[in-house]
């Protein structure tokens, strides 16, 4: 699924489905101790993708234990190896992780969902007032996207991306979304201050989707800056 959506340098593992009884270092163990069964099996499964990432850039398997801290989201994020940026995404019958070294890419997200419409009442939540109206035209020309939902994984993939740079929560509304249905991309305009990377501010954000499987995956890149990737 998220072949081709991400750049050379970038490993990715993906699982179809949930594995059982994957070993879990004790730290990643604590942390789920008190879940539910379905919570442990997504929480390995999903450790199991990621591991199998880190191993193609050559790092030996260790904890990713979640962070602990920050809002949200981030609190369950886990906390990556030095030297190294990630994103892991699971939902119902998938599983993936992406990861790279922190000298070619500043940060990455990657998000995954069913290729379904947002549950009722959410649509409003999530997206902007301009927003609308182009998930409408979108609706009615491409019917077999579910353009909500795309744009609620997009939003997931841009707040992944932004929290290990700013430390900062994004809200849905403090970011735009554009789809591109002919190129498989899209564009996220920030409504605050972006990131800071290499000296520049970012206001903009380019992201990739792609729709297969019954699922919808997108894709967020922000590339280091040229000095550290020793151009």
């Amino acid at each position: 699924m998220l072949e081709g959506l991400l750049p050379e340098g970038v490993a990715v593992a993906e699982l179809f489905g949930s594995v059982d009884g994957v070993e879990l270092f004790p730290q990643e163990a604590e942390a789920v101790a008190g879940a539910v069964e379905k919570r442990r099996r997504e929480f390995g499964t999903v450790r199991l993708c990621a591991r199998r990432a880190l191993a193609r850039l050559g790092v030996a398997p260790r904890p990713l234990a979640p962070s602990g801290s920050g809002p949200g989201w981030a609190r369950r994020a886990p906390r990556w190896p030095e030297g190294v940026v990630g994103s892991m995404t699971h939902c119902a019958g998938y599983h993936a992780a992406a990861v790279a070294p922190v000298a070619s890419i500043a940060a990455l997200g990657v998000d995954g969902e069913p290729n379904e419409p947002v549950p009722e009442g959410v649509r409003e939540l999530i997206t902007l007032p301009e927003e609308r109206p182009v998930l409408d035209r979108l609706g009615a020309a491409h019917p077999g996207v579910h353009w909500d939902r795309l744009l609620f994984s997009a939003k997931e993939s841009v707040y992944k991306a932004w929290f290990p740079l700013t430390g900062r929560w994004l809200d849905f509304d403090q970011c735009a979304i554009t789809p591109d249905p002919e190129r498989g991309t899209f564009t996220a305009d920030l409504k605050v201050p972006g990131p800071v990377v290499g000296g520049v501010r970012l206001d903009r954000l380019d992201g990739r989707w792609r729709v297969r499987h019954g699922l919808v995956v997108t894709a967020v890149v922000i590339p280091a800056p040229t000095s550290e990737r020793g151009g």
